[in-house]
């Protein structure tokens, strides 16, 4: 098989620390397909990026062709059939969201003009430096000649964190439990549903509703934990989530390479035109979806009682927000 070219960015931290290995052993793009990896980072960190680039070297994988390390993007998004974007400005004490924004506005459509000019056009992007959905959404506006649907954001992360805490309340494995959903943005307002998710119990398959009888803590300490569940690590470890953001990653990218189970389904921050879930147009927002043939389709039908309804908006309303002072920026930018 013809090598594909994969793109990390951000490729000195600690997150594509984690991802690079997997991705170079074929547990994303299969054990048949050989790849090229291409690592880009900022000037200052390409001292750091020649010791991964040496790693990667030494563990002898036989997918792996070619490692191509570099601080340029005409070099970086060259020919690219998928750009796994995890690089973006961190958060820094005191700094206000809007400044964030703003930083990362530059940056992601200074990527989104590269991928436009360099990659494929059939190009899979995946956003996960964050804001996520945000930075998406501008790399997307950034790109006119790449489809839309070719932009997706990281929420999956939070999806295998909704799986593990259902499943530790039950004493069954993530696996067993399927179909959660995570709605809207990735940040504190997320809304992680498990109306419509499913787990096998002792081999029969129930609602969670159904298997937990605890409506109060599905819709109380559940979410919370779900939501606030990256601080909590960066509480303990003081340092953000790498392991488990790296393991969704390869998740998230998989599924869009070879497609969901059948009878299930995913989260995803896909751009929100033509949903049936009164989710504003525009907006890089998460949804449940299912993948074929590298394609992905909303899952329509769930019925949405009250309760999601005010969380689904209020997470709409955040990201309404944040793209208004985005775009602002971008037209300046």
């Amino acid at each position: 098989a013809e090598p594909i070219r994969v793109l990390v960015t951000g490729a000195a931290g600690q997150i594509a620390y984690s991802l690079l290995y997997s991705i170079a052993k074929g547990d994303v793009f299969g054990k048949e397909q050989p790849l090229i990896l291409v690592l880009l980072d900022i000037t200052p960190m390409m001292t750091v990026l020649e010791g991964v680039v040496m790693e990667l070297q030494d563990c002898a994988l036989p997918l792996l062709r070619e490692v191509i390390s570099t601080d340029k993007e005409e070099v970086a998004f060259k020919d690219l059939d998928i750009a796994i974007l995890v690089g973006s400005m961190p958060r820094r004490e005191g700094m206000e969201r809007k400044d964030l924004l703003k930083a990362n506005v530059k940056i992601f459509k200074s990527q989104g003009a590269a991928l436009d000019k360099y990659a494929k056009k059939t190009v899979k992007v995946v956003v996960v430096g964050n804001p996520a959905n945000t930075n998406c959404l501008i790399a997307s506006k950034s790109a006119p000649s790449i489809p839309k649907e070719n932009f997706s954001c990281l929420t999956r992360l939070d999806h295998n964190r909704a799986k593990s805490q259902i499943a530790l309340k039950l004493g069954v494995t993530a696996n067993d439990v399927k179909n959660v959903i995570i709605w809207g943005n990735h940040s504190s307002t997320q809304y992680p549903d498990v109306n419509h998710a499913k787990v096998n119990v002792k081999g029969k398959e129930v609602g969670v509703y159904e298997a937990i009888k605890d409506d109060s803590w599905l819709k109380g300490d559940f979410i919370l934990t779900v939501q606030q569940r990256g601080a909590a690590v960066i509480k303990a470890r003081k340092l953000s989530s790498a392991m488990s953001a790296a393991k969704a990653i390869c998740d998230h990218v998989r599924d869009i390479w070879f497609g969901t189970p059948v009878g299930e389904f995913v989260s995803m921050g896909v751009i929100s035109d033509g949903n049936s879930y009164g989710v504003p147009e525009d907006l890089l927002y998460s949804f449940p979806v299912v993948i074929k043939d590298k394609t992905w389709k909303f899952v329509e039908g769930l019925p949405i009682n009250d309760f999601s309804r005010e969380k689904m908006d209020l997470t709409a309303k955040e990201l309404t927000e944040e793209k208004e002072t985005a775009v602002e920026f971008l037209s300046s930018a």
